[in-house]
């Protein structure tokens, strides 16, 4: 199953670094820097996630500022950018679904998920995060690495728990738990 510095379950290759790396986030020192991340665009969606977004974004909308109100209803939530969906976001920082607990950018549409008003959690690309999933003729998961989360790397190591550990729900929400299973029982540790 091992192949230099991939495991592959099923049809997915996974890098190693994922099984390896230390990381736990810690949002008082990078302040949700993931969801505000500088670039022309926000988080990679999937097609399918589209309509669920729709659905849930008037739970989401409660807690969302009027500038990213005001975007998503006069321009649509999401772009296109070769043949990828992403989403749009505030001033090339923000993603238009942030809003602020203090000075910690957090996910709206987690928060009502977590209230019990929306049964979408939030993009799986975010949930995943930092694992990214690029396609080269079939998935494979990366990590995802940016200065913004030294802090988590620091954090991991005092808690001892790899990204496939800090990332266990977003897996089994992706892929199922017989696949998680599967990943962790052919992890080098």
């Amino acid at each position: 199953m091992f192949s230099n510095n991939f495991i592959k379950i099923d049809d997915v290759l996974v890098n190693t670094e994922i099984t390896k790396t230390k990381f736990t986030c810690d949002l008082e020192k990078c302040k949700g820097a993931c969801c505000t991340l500088e670039s022309d665009y926000g988080a990679p969606l999937l097609k399918e996630e589209i309509p669920l977004m729709v659905e849930a974004y008037p739970h989401a909308k409660t807690y969302l500022s009027e500038v990213s109100i005001s975007k998503i209803e006069s321009e649509g939530f999401y772009d296109t950018h070769e043949s990828e969906f992403l989403t749009k976001s505030i001033d090339k920082k923000d993603c238009v679904f942030v809003y602020y607990d203090n000075d910690i950018a957090k996910c709206s549409f987690e928060k009502a998920y977590f209230e019990g008003k929306s049964n979408f959690r939030k993009p799986i690309s975010c949930h995943l995060f930092p694992i990214r999933i690029s396609d080269f003729g079939g998935e494979v998961l990366r990590y995802e690495k940016f200065d913004e989360c030294k802090p988590a790397l620091a954090n991991g190591e005092k808690s001892n728990m790899t990204i496939v550990e800090l990332c266990d729900d977003a897996l089994i929400r992706k892929y199922g738990s017989d696949w998680v299973n599967l990943l962790k029982a052919n992890m080098e540790r």
